[in-house]
């Protein structure tokens, strides 16, 4: 009896470190928002973009993050230079450009790169719960960096703070409680 609770309490720890963001296309994040209205976190990114890159091994790794962005949003990882085809509010976008030889390098700029008016790499989108813009925040952010932006958009307070003051105050007073 004793092996068996050992064993189990090792796995479960091992399946709470080994929290990962169960990542979608966009068009399943749509489609699972028509079901279930939960706002869209997305990760627009190149497969050339080191910031990326370190996105993905140092905050989108890290389990507080994880599990965050898991229970409250709906997580999309774009290449904002790749081949998809999505169906976003009735209209088709895709990358009239792309190379397929430069899958590996910089490409074209997809329709839905520039339709959220995407400057740099990486940038991450809040969608609300209709699938509309809520805010875009450019530049590779550490998890606690992160952690602000998460809880401020994962729950409705974007919608109560009405003034610079507010979220001046918002920020100043801010606790990270994620993991570095």
């Amino acid at each position: 009896m004793k092996q068996i609770f050992i064993f189990t309490a090792l796995f479960f720890s091992f399946v709470l470190s080994a929290q990962e963001v169960n990542w979608m296309t966009f068009n399943q994040a749509l489609e699972a928002q028509k079901k279930a209205p939960k706002k869209i976190f997305v990760d627009m990114y190149t497969v050339w973009c080191g910031p990326c890159k370190l996105y993905d091994r140092n905050t989108f790794a890290n389990k507080d993050v994880a599990a965050f962005i898991n229970a409250n949003f709906y997580p999309v990882k774009f290449n904002a230079e790749g081949d998809a085809e999505i169906i976003y509010k009735n209209r088709l976008y895709r990358n009239v450009g792309y190379d397929p030889k430069k899958a590996k390098k910089r490409n074209s700029v997809h329709e839905l790169s520039r339709l959220f008016d995407i400057s740099a790499y990486p940038t991450v989108l809040f969608l609300d719960e209709q699938a509309e813009l809520i805010k875009r925040v450019r530049g590779y952010r550490k998890p606690q960096q992160l952690e602000v932006f998460l809880k401020f958009f994962g729950t409705d307070l974007w919608q109560t703070i009405r003034t610079q003051e507010e979220y001046q105050a918002y920020i100043d007073n801010f606790k990270p409680m994620f993991s570095e």
